[in-house]
């Protein structure tokens, strides 16, 4: 499943901007638990896709999964050995663009440290840092 939105406006998108911090999306809103990043960037939609099954086999019924992020921005790429010129490439992949302090996953109805071992298979797919936050810390 490609996570992309189903219309957009305008399909080439501008780079943007990699800088500041999360002020939206940067506390626990539905579940216990938290994947928070540390960093700025892009996530793009397979990585997403990867975190969410690895999540899903781990929950296996147990427990509920919010994804936090969704990949609106659609990143072009020019084909191989082409001339410059002749306009913008075609989209090659989406991202979601996350600034630091932005909760990407949240976990509910499990335990703490199971939780944190599920987050952390997670981290590994991910390009940026991560931290586990809970709900219960100070």
């Amino acid at each position: 499943m490609v996570m992309m939105p189903k219309r957009v406006k305008y399909r080439n998108l501008l780079k943007g901007t990699r800088r500041g911090v999360a002020t939206r999306g940067s506390t626990l809103a539905f579940g216990e638990f938290g994947l928070k990043t540390l960093e700025n960037g892009w996530i793009k939609n397979n990585q997403i896709e990867a975190a969410r099954v690895i999540l899903a086999r781990q929950l296996h019924k147990g427990g509920k999964l919010w994804i936090r992020i969704f990949p609106h921005k659609a990143i072009t790429k020019k084909p191989a050995e082409v001339r410059m010129g002749k306009g913008k490439g075609d989209i090659d992949h989406w991202v979601a663009a996350v600034r630091r302090g932005c909760i990407l996953f949240e976990l509910g109805g499990v335990p703490q440290e199971y939780a944190r071992q599920c987050f952390r298979l997670v981290a590994f797919k991910l390009p940026l840092k991560t931290k586990f936050i809970s709900r219960f810390q100070k």
